[in-house]
């Protein structure tokens, strides 16, 4: 039996539950299954609601009509001391990515800091799991991928020409929480969009508008029409395509026109780049000493002052409040996703979330 939960909320191991037998049912080895389980539903637990379970019948589905390969020979190529690619012979994101972070990770013990990219991958989720995963052997975590769909013009531009290419750098500490920053660099994720127009729920006036007028949009059924906004303007733009060209050109994967949209061509192969670089900060300092000073500064920065009514707010403290209430006190699933799921269960032939709790 499940641990008990709030009112309203499902186990965690519920929902692992659910994704590695849904996984397994399409096609994926048991292993790998599991490993697609214990990523995506870390993206649930630290508030990525939009990169968890939210995706899995959109997964299962491309890899029902055959657009990602279920069993993929994963070839790693090391190109020298401190650099290597991944091939990930189209396979899930998730085990392509997690792969390269074990390849960065381990030549960052030897060298001290590695640049593994990616290339034939696919749509990985949330880019702070990525980023964290170094963290397990004390060390920095920068992760960064082309999405997995236009959805953003450049500075000026009315064409859907960039993806809301995600940055995510995770910094460990000592009793503190790990610093970990995760952003799209649009204003707001495009699962974010989709998670509202999945509730019908509106949109924020600063979000999306339409290309033809420029105006805002805000019903979220107008939403794949319009374009996301980059966050900062020309910034957000910007920062959106040199990471573009870092995980998609110079791994040999898909940018710009040539990207391909995996929401409105469920069938296609995307070709999706990512990279993950793993840093040795024990090849600066001592580690004890850096994370004590690391925790030093986070606690000086939480108490600084406020403006009336505001709290100060720092990459990865409201993450670790997250997880550790999720892990307690289990995920709220809204009634139109576990529709979804309910309904991807019974195609695949497995037990539904509701009858896990």
């Amino acid at each position: 039996m499940n641990a008990p939960v709030k009112a309203g909320r499902i186990p965690a191991a519920a929902v692992r539950g659910l994704i590695c037998d849904a996984m397994a049912k399409a096609g994926l080895p048991p292993d790998d299954a599991a490993r697609v389980a214990e990523l995506m539903l870390e993206a649930d637990l630290t508030g990525a609601d939009a990169h968890g379970v939210f995706r899995l019948p959109q997964y299962a589905s491309r890899l029902r009509l055959g657009a990602i390969n279920p069993r993929p020979v994963i070839k790693v190529e090391r190109t020298a001391p401190a650099t290597a690619l991944v091939d990930g012979d189209n396979g899930m994101g998730h085990v392509v990515v997690a792969r390269a972070a074990e390849e960065a990770i381990a030549m960052a013990r030897e060298c001290g800091v590695a640049w593994v990219g990616c290339r034939m991958s696919n749509h990985a989720g949330a880019a702070g799991v990525y980023a964290a995963l170094p963290l397990k052997a004390d060390m920095i975590g920068v992760y960064s991928a082309v999405a997995s769909a236009n959805h953003m013009p450049l500075a000026g531009g009315a064409e859907p020409l960039l993806g809301t290419n995600p940055l995510a750098i995770a910094i460990p500490a000592g009793a503190e929480p790990p610093v970990v920053l995760d952003i799209a660099t649009s204003v707001v994720s495009y699962g974010t969009i989709k998670n509202h127009r999945l509730q019908n729920k509106p949109l924020l006036a600063d979000w999306m508008v339409d290309p033809a007028t420029g105006e805002a949009i805000t019903d979220p059924y107008k939403s794949m029409a319009a374009l996301l906004l980059p966050m900062g303007g020309y910034k957000g733009a910007g920062l959106a395509l040199m990471l573009g060209l870092l995980a998609g050109t110079l791994n040999g994967a898909l940018f710009g026109r040539d990207c391909v949209d995996f929401n409105a061509e469920p069938d296609r192969v995307t070709n999706t780049g990512q990279f993950v670089v793993a840093l040795d900060p024990s090849r600066f300092q001592k580690l004890d000493t850096f994370k004590s000073e690391v925790d030093r500064h986070v606690r000086s920065l939480r108490s600084s002052k406020t403006l009336p009514g505001q709290s100060v707010r720092l990459p990865g403290d409201e993450r670790a409040k997250r997880r550790a209430d999720r892990l307690t006190n289990g995920l709220a699933v809204p009634p139109e996703l576990l529709k979804q799921l309910d309904s991807m269960a019974g195609e695949l032939g497995v037990k539904p979330l509701r009858e896990r709790v």
